[in-house]
């Protein structure tokens, strides 16, 4: 990843998660398909909630007839960590106007977040609008293709397990941590992997007593606050 932050280096440290963002939307078009929805309801979920785990919540709970109250509490359960991440993002915008911080903010995913804390590593600590709105746009693009090509595909594959699709997201953030720790030389190696074990343990233990769809928020809060608290104190 270079430190130049146009919309063409956009485009180079996007695609790498492409080929992540395609496969699981391909899981999710399959999936849906699956349950009865059609190719284009299928797309336009995603092009209007475009939440990633939440879309297959969503799928879900629809297929079992939930209330839309309870699924809409549902969905933002499980994206109310997209708040955490926009304040973070937040401070590298200031120069810019109010409604290009909301563009920005609408288009964030946690692998657009990932590549900005990457992006800040080797930046001098800057960030631009050009740079993340481009990133922004591949993987939204990105996502839309894959729903599409799994909801068209969806009447020939009925086992996408088949094929590790349900893997690619895994994968994806996998690449994304690696990339985050081998480019931030501010904290050192022992004290990112202290952090590293925290999230991970505090996840097991969540799982244990804490449903589901809290678990995401919840880890998200306890790892930023402990990763706070190593940095003041460590650093």
């Amino acid at each position: 990843m270079e430190d130049t932050l146009t919309a063409q280096a956009g485009w180079r440290d996007a695609l790498p998660t492409v080929f992540g963002y395609i496969g699981i939307s391909m899981a999710f078009g399959i999936v849906a398909k699956a349950a009865g929805l059609s190719t284009w309801l299928i797309v336009l979920i995603s092009a209007l909630d475009y939440g990633g785990s939440a879309q297959f919540v969503l799928v879900t709970m629809v297929g079992s007839h939930s209330s839309i109250a309870a699924i809409v509490f549902a969905v933002f359960l499980v994206n109310a960590r997209m708040i955490l991440m926009s304040m973070t993002l937040a401070p590298y915008f200031n120069r810019y106007s109010l409604w290009r911080n909301i563009w920005l903010g609408t288009f964030v995913t946690d692998e657009s977040f990932a590549l900005g804390m990457s992006k800040v590593n080797v930046s001098q600590n800057r960030l631009s609008f050009p740079w993340l709105n481009t990133v922004n746009l591949v993987s939204y693009a990105s996502w839309l293709l894959g729903t599409f090509l799994g909801a068209v595909l969806g009447g020939l594959v009925t086992d996408p397990g088949r094929f590790g699709l349900e893997f690619a997201i895994t994968a994806m953030f996998i690449g994304l941590l690696t990339a985050q720790i081998s480019t931030d030389k501010t904290i050192k190696f022992a004290l990112q992997v202290v952090v590293l074990l925290f999230v991970l343990v505090l996840l097991y233990l969540l799982l244990i007593f804490v449903p589901k769809n809290l678990v995401v928020l919840l880890v998200t809060i306890g790892g930023c606050l402990f990763g706070m608290v190593v940095k003041r104190v460590f650093v």
